[in-house]
């Protein structure tokens, strides 16, 4: 089935792009969730007129998250943890930890939106990338230190 894509999908393409995708792709998930439009005539000719309006809407949303990149590349978040006599924590920060750490900074993330490839088991200074909505990321500090 081709499909209209209103929005930018990772995997897929760019807003704007017409790509040939599984029926069951497109039914169950593209299409109900607002992300594609099935590629018909009459979805053709309302596209046409409608492409410009959504390039200007995917820009913006570009630069929105190139502002949020600036922005998060100067943030670090110092996260307390009890640790026992090795300097081992007892448990680890994950990304809800991190997601709750940025907010209490101001900083509105999704716990889905923080990278990290295992939660962290020990104290010190370790880099957590962020994933923004236009296929950017952006790194911030994350530094675990004693409780006291």
């Amino acid at each position: 089935m081709k499909v209209i894509l209103k929005q930018n999908v990772e995997s897929l393409g760019k807003a704007g792009d017409l790509v040939k995708v599984a029926d069951g792709y497109a039914r169950n998930f593209l299409i109900p969730k607002g992300l594609a439009a099935e590629a018909n005539s009459r979805n053709l000719k309302a596209f046409d007129h409608e492409k410009q309006r959504i390039l200007q809407h995917a820009e913006k949303i570009q630069k929105q998250a190139e502002e949020t990149a600036a922005r998060l590349s100067a943030v670090s978040c110092t996260i307390a943890r009890r640790v026992g006599e090795q300097e081992k924590l007892f448990g680890s920060v994950g990304a809800k930890d991190i997601e709750e750490a940025l907010i209490a900074q101001g900083v509105e993330i999704e716990k889905k939106s923080v990278l990290l490839d295992e939660p962290i088991r020990a104290l010190g200074e370790f880099p957590v990338r962020i994933k923004l909505s236009a296929g950017l990321t952006a790194e911030i500090k994350v530094v675990v230190v004693a409780e006291s």
